[in-house]
């Protein structure tokens, strides 16, 4: 009784040698295939990438030479429009600013520096009494 018990092992240590080696065949040959997609993957990138990079610098040229003029226009365009309502701006502006006499003054600048605002070149803190003896109005005057 004990020989066929034996023989029943045995075949079991055989059916678990074998799938331990055909695992282990399987393991060996899904490594290679991996190594091998990564290899030809990483080659195909390259490719592209040296395929693709002179057509992007080239489209990237191309955007510089349209866009650097239509900046300059842009910013040509903001100039012209900040001269333009700068008569507006520098009468409404010393109105916030608690500058009355300085309303419409050509001369009125409103900016801030560290936090003290600069009225205007001649006072730069501002002029306290109603009528600024330097006022020059911004408003174009028509001459008849």
């Amino acid at each position: 009784m004990e020989g066929w018990q034996q023989d029943w092992w045995k075949m079991l240590e055989t059916v678990a040698e074998e799938i331990e080696r055909f695992v282990t065949d399987v393991v060996e040959e899904l490594e290679a295939a991996t190594d091998a997609l990564i290899g030809f993957t990483e080659e195909v990138a390259e490719q592209v990438e040296r395929s693709l990079t002179p057509t992007f610098d080239e489209a990237d040229d191309t955007l510089d030479d349209w866009i650097d003029p239509l900046l300059a226009f842009l910013n040509g365009i903001e100039a012209t429009m900040g001269e333009v309502v700068s008569p507006v701006t520098h009468t409404v502006e010393p109105m916030l600013n608690q500058h009355p006499a300085c309303v419409g003054c050509r001369h009125y600048h409103g900016q801030s520096y560290g936090g003290t605002t600069l009225v205007c070149g001649m006072h730069p803190y501002g002029w306290e009494d109603e009528k600024c003896p330097d006022w020059e109005s911004t408003w174009p005057h028509s001459e008849n």
